[in-house]
């Protein structure tokens, strides 16, 4: 009896836990070339206070430049579901400020973002956030909120 009762009260922990690895079955597999990059973000009481700012780039060996990567972040939606999910469309080739850097001063390894459209995106915390990346890329993201201030414009 006390076997059978402990069975029955597992039974929704299981099912919670079926739905947890089966979140990502709305998504496309990766594309040849192509990583996909997940992350869940926390349930909060009013997710259209905040967003989500995605900073997709990779690490490579750079001056004392500013540097950056081109590109653009894609939303598409999951067939059938309506789920949103994003593909990052950036070179692989750098741009930078191309000042002259101090005699002697090396190359180090810094992560260098992709700067673009479509990086602040809406919050949604019922959904995991899918990103697709190339090959090499990395996914690091910020959560933005707004203040409880909120300011009146005058009339001219």
């Amino acid at each position: 009896m006390k076997k059978t009762i402990a069975f029955i009260l597992m039974l929704p922990l299981g099912a919670i836990a079926g739905d947890a690895r089966d979140n990502l079955k709305p998504y496309p597999a990766a594309e040849a070339g192509f990583n996909r990059m997940v992350f869940n973000i926390p349930s909060t009481e009013n997710d259209a206070d905040r967003k989500i700012e995605i900073m997709a780039g990779k690490a490579m060996a750079i001056d004392c430049n500013q540097t950056w990567l081109g590109g653009r972040l894609e939303k598409k939606v999951a067939q059938g579901w309506g789920y949103p999910y994003f593909v990052l469309e950036a070179s692989d080739v750098a741009a930078s400020t191309r000042m002259a850097c101090p005699p002697g001063e090396e190359k180090t390894e810094r992560f260098v973002a992709v700067r673009g459209e479509g990086f602040l995106l809406r919050y949604n915390s019922k959904l995991p956030v899918v990103v697709y990346v190339p090959e090499g890329f990395e996914v690091r993201y910020r959560i933005w909120q707004a203040g409880k201030e909120i300011h009146r414009a005058a009339q001219k």
